[in-house]
């Protein structure tokens, strides 16, 4: 009898513990002064029961049930459980999130309403973060029509890379760069040469130099040995014979002025001159008119 009645408390005893984990395994708090509110959901995404509840990155509670309400098909209320400490204000929604490893959780994003919270066993409103899945879901119409695009853009490059074109172009670069480097080594070579004949260029030009300021003192000399004056001089009164010259043939007084202005000389000239040509060609035309010869001679009148 008493081996039975050990039996019966290890039982017992097993199935509080069995009860006691499991409710720890879901993360429910027995015996705890927890307070209990409504979250309101169209969708609750994979959430479950004993789920985390968030508020500004704070561990505040967790999902104690889920109800799905059959007579109103969009609609689905969770039950979440609170730190009594926890007070939640007016304009508080729910939103439920899932990161890159599949975990679901809920947050609390708190409202801004002072003085008023919502009283225990209330609803709050919730709602489905989409997160970076959603974006890339709302990518991928955009994504499938550029997929001809790339399609296409591969296959050009494929076209492009297997023409041996290509490969005798970048053969071509190697050479042009080889060449490149030697110019470069002759360049190095010759500004070499060129710095080692610096000076001596520079000597030269010094010379040079020299040379022109002797020339140039050799003429200043030659130019201050010349009558500057006296050549002025000269040169003044052939300016001056010239335009007394150039009145003289301006003036109708000198003959150079009357030969050149008066109409009367000439018309007198022109006259003697028809008259001279006239006479010429009476002469070459009747000889005998102004010149008598005879072999024998002529009896004097």
């Amino acid at each position: 009898m008493k081996k039975e009645i050990k039996i019966a408390l290890v039982a017992i005893v097993g199935l509080v513990v069995l009860f006691f984990g499991l409710s720890f395994l879901k993360g429910l708090q027995l015996f705890s002064n927890d307070v209990s509110y409504f979250v309101k959901f169209n969708d609750i995404s994979g959430l479950t029961t004993s789920s985390p509840i968030y508020a500004n990155g704070y561990p505040v509670g967790t999902v104690k049930n889920i109800t799905y309400d059959y007579s109103k098909p969009h609609e689905v209320m969770v039950e979440i459980s609170v730190n009594k400490q926890m007070t939640i204000p007016e304009g508080t929604y729910a939103q439920i999130s899932t990161d890159m490893l599949g975990n679901v959780r809920v947050n609390l994003n708190l409202g801004q309403i002072p003085g008023q919270k919502v009283k225990p066993g209330g609803v709050i409103n919730g709602t489905v973060q989409l997160g970076a899945l959603a974006d890339v879901q709302q990518m991928l119409p955009a994504v499938q029509k550029l997929l001809p695009k790339l399609d296409s853009i591969l296959y050009n490059l494929n076209t492009l890379t297997r023409d041996p074109a290509i490969a005798q172009s970048l053969h071509n670069v190697r050479t042009i760069t080889n060449d490149l480097t030697y110019t470069t080594k002759e360049l190095n070579m010759l500004m070499g040469t060129l710095n080692s004949q610096v000076p001596g260029m520079l000597t030269k030009a010094n010379g040079v130099l020299d040379n022109t300021k002797t020339l140039t003192s050799t003429l200043n000399n030659k130019v201050e040995g010349l009558d500057i004056e006296q050549t002025m001089a000269s040169v003044n009164m052939t300016l001056a014979n010239v335009q007394k010259f150039t009145d003289e043939l301006n003036n109708n007084q000198g003959s150079l002025g009357l030969l050149m202005r008066d109409p009367m000389l000439y018309n007198n000239l022109t006259s003697a001159v028809s008259a001279a040509d006239s006479l010429l060609v009476d002469l070459k035309a009747h000889p005998k008119r102004y010149v008598h010869f005879s072999i024998f001679g002529k009896k004097s009148k």
